[in-house]
């Protein structure tokens, strides 16, 4: 016999007003009814005033209050009152009839490597932190959908490495295990996602950070197209970082994308497609869909034991949706991919932060990682830059031969499952010494660098109980057909709703 819950009251709260025992409903609103609501079914009950703007931002500080205090996930936080009189003027909003859009009303909270006008953006260095006059141009668009910034979300120093920790706010820790990390550097956005302190999140991607923390913490983390989401700064050398959405769902994550993305005529590379495309159905059949299984590239990459196997039992289930799945082998030396990689980061790294390193006392407040990857960047010539550029455009043209053969192309998120927070970065891998403080997650370099879509889902937990993810990559601007497949599979495995993090129990 199916007992009603209330959770189901809540959303069905509407629909039944008629009937005399929904009079009850409103009093069934606790806290974890409102926060366990998916983004999407939260946005409609806003929408349709069956929940207020006011006791959603309740419910969520409340959330905050009770769990925050273990992870450190959310950063900044904005002042308890003046959040809430922003609440109540979104419901004044709604009642004139201004609805302003699927965030009406969210609160959320922006990865501290965005800058946000009026809302101390800190880098996580005490080099940058301050208060930005402006916002990122994907803030801008939060804030016109309606949302109500609430603070920050964690990030290592500068973004530098999949591990969030940083001088300024300490370390973010696991959603799943509070003595293991939480990934990066979209680690505090996927811990407050895991634990229902937000209701979608916002990250930046450069070599892994939508995909690596989103694994580690069993949730969904997406990478788009490079110019799906416009950002500013440098505008046509910096082609690899990108912002993206994370989520609860695929669902969820497509309609962030819906807000984040679209064009601007103020940076002139990106992508010219409407953004709404992302807000309709995801619901497709893939019967016959081909699907490449790159695994550790013919054993060049090592894994941490487990992770391949958690993979291939998750590739299983696109087989019950009708895929097709066949070993993939690019026609490209994985070396060389590697050492396109670090060329373009030095380049990038000290192109950033050259004046930073030439003060002696602001360079010795960088981390070490950072002084390395600028102290790379000043011994690359113009042709070395060049041969790189050549290189990452060759790795382009493999994958598209392996898309005349593939749908799509999948492998695991990391090497690692999450590991000691204490530990800056992992020196060894499956036997193998790690020779930079990023090698560990080489597995995600190459979306990365052919700058195509790439979708960490998850892929259920390791011995120790400790989450993992499997990253889907799309051909040139696939980025729907990613979230479809991603949708699809969500709904043959259901890892959110069979294993939530052990604090929400």
């Amino acid at each position: 016999m199916h007992t009603v819950s209330r959770r189901e009251l809540l959303l069905a709260g509407g629909a039944l007003s008629t009937f005399g025992a929904v009079a009850k409903v409103p009093q069934m609103r606790a806290n974890t009814d409102i926060v366990s609501l998916s983004a999407s079914e939260l946005s409609d009950q806003i929408r349709l005033k069956r929940l207020s703007c006011v006791e959603v931002m309740e419910a969520y500080l409340r959330q905050i209050d009770r769990f925050n205090p273990k992870v450190n996930a959310i950063v900044s936080l904005q002042d308890r009152d003046a959040l809430m009189r922003q609440a109540k003027e979104r419901d004044e909003q709604l009642a004139r009839g201004q609805y302003l859009g699927w965030m009406h009303g969210f609160p959320h909270a922006v990865k501290d490597l965005a800058a946000t006008k009026g809302i101390r953006t800190s880098y996580g260095s005490p080099l940058l932190d301050g208060v930005p006059d402006h916002d990122e141009i994907f803030v801008e668009r939060l804030r016109h959908q309606g949302a109500i910034l609430i603070g920050k979300t964690n990030a290592p120093e500068m973004g530098f490495g999949s591990q969030s920790y940083n001088p300024v706010f300490g370390t973010t820790l696991n959603a799943y295990d509070q003595t293991k990390c939480a990934g990066g550097s979209s680690g505090g956005a996927a811990v407050a996602l895991a634990l229902n302190m937000v209701p979608v999140a916002d990250g930046s991607d450069f070599m892994g950070s939508l995909r690596n923390p989103a694994a580690f913490n069993n949730v969904f983390g997406f990478r788009p197209s490079w110019g799906r989401v416009p950002a500013g700064g440098e505008l046509f050398l910096g082609t690899i970082s990108t912002g993206g959405p994370m989520g609860r769902s695929a669902r969820d994550v497509a309609m962030l994308l819906s807000v984040m993305a679209g064009p601007d005529a103020r940076i002139p590379l990106a992508i010219d497609e409407r953004a709404d495309v992302f807000a309709g159905h995801l619901e497709r059949d893939f019967h016959g869909t081909r699907i490449g299984w790159l695994g550790d590239f013919a054993g060049y990459l090592p894994f941490e034991p487990g992770i391949l196997e958690l993979c291939k039992k998750a590739l299983t289930s696109f087989e019950s949706l009708g895929c097709r799945i066949d070993d993939a082998r690019p026609d490209f030396p994985p070396e060389r991919l590697w050492q396109t990689w670090l060329t373009l980061r030095h380049a990038n790294s000290a192109g950033g932060l050259i004046d930073l390193y030439k003060d002696p006392a602001r360079r010795a407040k960088l981390k070490p990682e950072i002084q390395w990857e600028i102290a790379g960047g000043l011994d690359i010539s113009a042709v070395e830059l060049q041969h790189a550029s050549q290189a990452r455009s060759d790795w382009y043209r493999a994958l598209e031969r392996s898309f005349q053969h593939f749908d799509y192309l999948v492998i695991p998120s990391a090497q690692v499952f999450p590991f000691d927070a204490q530990l800056h970065w992992p020196t060894e891998v499956a036997g193998r010494k790690m020779d930079t403080y990023h090698r560990w997650m080489e597995v995600v370099i190459g979306p990365s660098l052919a700058g195509l879509p790439a979708m960490n889902v998850p892929v259920g937990f390791g011995g120790r109980g400790l989450p993992m993810g499997m990253q889907i990559i799309g051909r040139h601007h696939a980025d729907l057909a990613v979230l479809q497949l991603a949708h699809a599979y969500e709904q043959a495995v259901h890892w959110r709703d069979t294993r939530p993090p052990l604090l929400s129990t």
